[in-house]
């Protein structure tokens, strides 16, 4: 019996009168566990009334909560009912099977009762009587219960049987009705636990249709056939046995039809055409699909045959249609040549047909094999231990990030047991989940296990907005490569298309260059062979830690054989550094000339110092030469301000400054929430200016987007104490006081109950003289992509409606470098410098509209719009592209880490950890656990250090002139394109 059939959800019945109200039944009342006396009890009291003809209502009480109990006993999800719809089916296939050998003799037979099939069908019936009774009395509605189908097959096979006996004539009648029942097939199976997959529910389900349609069709048929048309009474009878009916059944389907066996009656004729109408919908759709389940299930359980000299790699996690197209456009955006790894994907679920035809579309690369990375028979299959990495796709969308981090790190922990020197490659939603990778006693980072967690990077590189604005758009553009070709019709969009073509690149440095400083070696790479050296890898002498140094100073010696990193066009370009000779590239004055040369003193020589030149004030004959020439005009440089990675001289505070354990960050005893809330009427007691402001959409239900990664970067030790900016966090309080707690012991943090929708908040925190204000994406669980950001547009609408006067410039922008515009009449006024996440970027078609510049370029990706290139909109897509970067080169990343976290990757605090409690070394605590780290800075070329560079005019001169007078580092420029607007993008 399908469930379907025995259950209804439904509330007990309530009976108040004013006479009754006693028998108001309540949800703990107890009834009487015994059936039978409770029917027997209730016989008299449900066919007695009272005098006036009115019903007892006791009774119809006690007879809806017998009605209740006999439901509860029939419901599938009881022991009882589960042996009673079990029970049902295997008498119905019994039946069925005494119809069968009694379909050998005529259609309608006299019987004897020394026949044995007789009474035990009776039996059979006399249960599906009994069983029929009880689904009546539990069913809700009396008359939608006779048109069941479940009903309908014991009508007409019932009474036949008991009349049969009665009259010692066997008729067939419609008993062939129960092959019906094998349609709870499906249910029975899993009621058993015989089918756990949707597959094989799948596939049973469709076994069952066929099945029961074919036995009910031929039993018709045999019916019809055997006795003839009625109105002629039978004379066109036929004897054919049920299997011919079957066969005739199955040529019908098929519509092949070969005329040994044919309908000769009227009734079985027009059978016959409805039923091949009928038969050519229902079997074109069943029968292909239950063979392509039963090929795919053989074709995805196969094993991987590993081919020797072939690489390949292990993708798993979050197989689904966006997580594989996006990954694969990145892992296969190379040269078609370059590209020879295959890619291994290993899916808990079979792929959906949009997923099968990604799959066929990259047939040279792909393979897709169904299991899981938890069960070592499936790593076995897709041969881990050989492959060259194991990469974990995590699913950001997911509504439960945490279950989503620990379910990944439990597929890292099962690899990582079955093959412990597998390189693993994982994504991590929540940061607060990593420190348990690092736990696995076969995590290395050295061999390239690696982490790419969203929370910290996406947040950390919004802090690094808010710190210098452009610089999520300038560090997006070096790690994602943009493949649309489009025709730029502005000057600054040319300069800005360009621009997107340079991307971090690593290379080994000649031997030449060992013994110099990195400021002399990154000179003489731009100058010389035109690429920009921006950190290396440094092997510290009295540890075993090898880390990456962004910009290190001057008593940072390089050895040989060190690793560069670079801002280049192309790894070729890059192979400059390492094929540089002294001797016989000294006078070579062409980069593109410089390549391998047969210099047989290679491994003899030193690096001349007197033929390179480095560090000179005036440098004329660098600037001499053509190649240095930065396509700027000069007649804009005087907007020009510059990306810079500034040098190690700083103007220290008091040395009480507290800071944590690893001496990274800024830290203060754990402060009260309530001291931190602020009020509207606050706003004249905390005059706020220069802050950061950022806007957060949540409650208490939210999950948490981990606001310590955020506050980390702007509390970085290597800024002084009075260089901290207020941050000030707009919000539900539900939602920021969850947080609290991992914000709690970072200093200058304030809390704003309210919502950035209401300019009442946003004026009560004083947003006109902010440095930044942040607008972070809502954890929206809309299923529609266009309305995830809806919140997110919305408050950027309301932020850059607000008008301010630009006579009100904040210190951090005493040039009026945030965007300005022109409002009614003369007067001018500011914009809120303002930097909005977008969860999808195909939205950012809004945003444009709100910039109020031409010019964009319509239809286009989120890279190629106007509101990225001035820095004024970030989204963490472009994370997806971080996971083949990692397997290619995982220096890269380590690179980004340091960048946008505040100058510490996973590995360098994985080492500081470790060397907590031991003593480090001289060199090692100099350069990574104490303030004099790199910060990225936002200089004006008019003001501060650069104001005494001279000449200016492009680009080189101000490079070389800022590494030989200081030693900073000039990443780019954050230069004007748009005079009457005022707006400034990133090159």
């Amino acid at each position: 019996m399908a469930t379907k059939d025995v259950i209804s959800s439904r509330s007990q019945r309530k009976w108040r009168t004013e006479s009754d109200l006693e028998f108001t039944p309540s949800e703990d009342r107890v009834v009487h566990p015994s059936l039978l006396p409770l029917f027997i009890h209730l016989l008299p009291n449900l066919i007695l009334s009272k005098s006036t003809g009115k019903r007892n209502l006791r009774s119809l009480y006690l007879h809806g909560v017998f009605r209740d109990r006999i439901e509860m006993l029939l419901s599938a999800q009881t022991f009882v009912g589960q042996v009673l719809v079990i029970l049902v089916f295997v008498l119905s296939i019994g039946s069925l099977i005494i119809y069968f050998i009694n379909s050998a003799d005529p259609v309608g037979s006299c019987s004897s009762y020394e026949d044995k099939t007789i009474p035990i069908d009776l039996t059979f019936n006399a249960f599906f009587t009994f069983y029929f009774g009880l689904r009546f009395l539990a069913a809700d509605d009396k008359i939608r219960f006779w048109l069941e189908m479940n009903s309908i097959v014991d009508i007409f096979t019932i009474p036949p049987t008991f009349i049969s006996y009665y009259l010692k004539s066997n008729w067939l009648g419609l008993r062939f009705l129960r092959a019906l029942r094998l349609l709870e097939l499906p249910q029975i199976l899993q009621i058993l636990r015989a089918t756990r997959t949707s597959n094989s529910v799948k596939i049973s389900k469709l076994i069952s249709i066929i099945l029961s349609t074919w036995f009910t069709a031929a039993g018709f048929i045999h019916l019809v056939e055997n006795s003839g048309d009625p109105w002629i009474k039978g004379r066109n009878s036929q004897t054919v046995t049920y299997f011919e009916s079957i066969y005739l059944v199955m040529a019908t389907t098929s519509t092949v039809g070969f005329g040994d066996v044919v309908a000769k009656t009227s009734l079985g004729r027009t059978f016959i055409m409805f039923f091949t109408l009928g038969s050519l919908v229902l079997f074109a759709n069943y029968v292909p699909e239950m063979v392509e389940l039963l090929v795919n299930k053989r074709k995805y359980t196969s094993s991987y045959e590993v081919l020797k000299g072939k690489k390949f790699i292990v993708v798993c996690g979050n197989i689904t249609v966006d997580s594989v197209t996006a990954f694969l456009r990145n892992f296969l955006r190379r040269k078609s040549g370059e590209i020879n790894t295959e890619i291994v994907f290993l899916g808990e679920v079979p792929p959906s047909l949009e997923l099968e035809t990604i799959f066929k579309c990259y047939m040279a690369y792909t393979t897709f094999i169904s299991g899981s990375a938890l069960k070592w028979e499936d790593l076995r299959r897709v041969a881990v231990e050989s492959a060259e990495a194991c990469l974990i796709i995590a699913n950001p969308l997911c509504s439960d990030s945490h279950a989503e981090d620990t379910s990944n790190i439990m597929r890292v922990l099962s690899i990582k047991n079955y093959s412990p020197t597998t390189r693993v490659i994982i994504q991590i939603l929540q940061s607060h989940n990593k420190v348990f990778l690092p736990k696995i006693p076969s995590w290395n980072w050295d061999t390239g296990d690696n982490i790419i967690c969203f929370a910290e990077l996406k947040l950390g590189f919004i802090a690094q907005g808010c710190l210098v604005p452009g610089l999520c758009t300038f560090l997006t553009c070096l790690f994602v490569e943009q493949n649309t070709k489009v025709c730029p019709k502005r000057p600054w969009q040319k300069i800005f298309l360009s621009s997107l073509k340079n991307k971090i690149l690593t290379q080994r440095l000649s031997d030449d260059f060992a013994g110099m400083s990195f400021p002399e070696v990154s000179r003489f790479c731009f100058v010389k062979l035109h690429l920009m050296l921006i950190a290396i890898e440094h092997e510290f002498s009295l540890s075993s830690y090898c880390g990456l140094l962004l910009n290190p100073p001057a008593q940072v010696r390089l050895h040989k054989n060190t690793l560069g990193f670079f801002i280049a066009e192309s790894a070729k370009d890059v192979k400059r550094a390492f094929f540089y000779c002294a001797t016989c590239h000294s006078d070579v004055y062409s980069p593109e000339l410089i390549g391998k040369c047969c210099c047989k003193s290679k491994n003899n020589r030193h690096f001349p110092g007197s033929r390179v030149m480095v560090k000179t004030t005036t440098a004329p004959k660098v600037f001499s030469e053509p190649e240095l020439f930065d396509p700027f005009p000069s007649s804009h440089l005087k907007r020009i301000s510059a990306l810079s990675s500034t040098t190690r001289t700083f103007l220290y505070e008091d040395s009480t400054d507290s800071l944590d354990s690893t001496g990274m960050f800024h830290w203060c005893r754990a402060t009260r929430l309530d001291k931190v809330i602020l009020k509207r009427t606050d706003k004249a007691k905390h005059e706020f200016r220069n802050h950061i402001v950022v806007c957060i959409f949540g409650d208490a239900h939210s999950t948490l987007m981990g606001l310590r990664n955020f506050v980390m970067p702007l509390r970085a030790s290597n800024y002084t104490r009075r260089e901290l900016k207020d941050i000030v966090f707009v919000g539900s309080l539900d939602y920021l006081q969850r947080e609290w707690r991992f914000l709690r012991n970072f200093p200058q943090i304030y809390i704003l109950p309210g919502s950035a929708l209401y300019a009442g908040d946003l004026y009560a925190v004083n947003i006109e003289e902010c440095a930044m204000c942040a607008v972070l994406s809502s954890p929206s669980k809309s299923p529609c992509q266009t309305l995830v950001d809806t919140e997110t547009i919305m408050a950027t609408l309301n932020i850059g409606s607000l008008r301010i006067s630009c006579s009100a410039s904040t210190p951090s922008d005493p040039e009026g470098i945030s965007q300005s515009f022109s409002g009614p009449g003369s007067s001018k006024y500011r914009r809120v410098p303002i930097l909005t996440e977008l969860k999808n970027p195909s939205n950012i078609h809004f945003i444009e509209q709100l910039g109020g510049m031409e010019g964009h370029f319509p239809g286009t990706s989120l890279h190629l719009s106007t509101s990225f290139s001035t820095g004024a909109v970030f989204s963490g897509s472009f994370l997806d592209s971080l996971l083949a970067t990692a397997f290619y080169n995982y220096h890269v990343l380590e690179l980004l880490q340091m960048l946008v976290t505040g100058g510490i990757s996973s590995q360098m605090e994985y080492h500081l950890g470790k060397d907590k409690f031991q003593r480090l070394s001289s060199s090692f605590s100099t350069i990574l656990s104490e303030r004099k780290r790199c910060k990225l800075g936002l200089l004006s070329l008019h003001q501060s250090v650069l104001l005494n560079i001279e000449p200016k005019k492009i680009f080189g001169q101000v490079f070389c002139g800022l590494l030989d007078h200081f030693g900073i580092l000039c990443l780019g420029l954050y230069r004007r394109i748009d005079d009457a607007e005022h707006k400034r993008g990133v090159c």
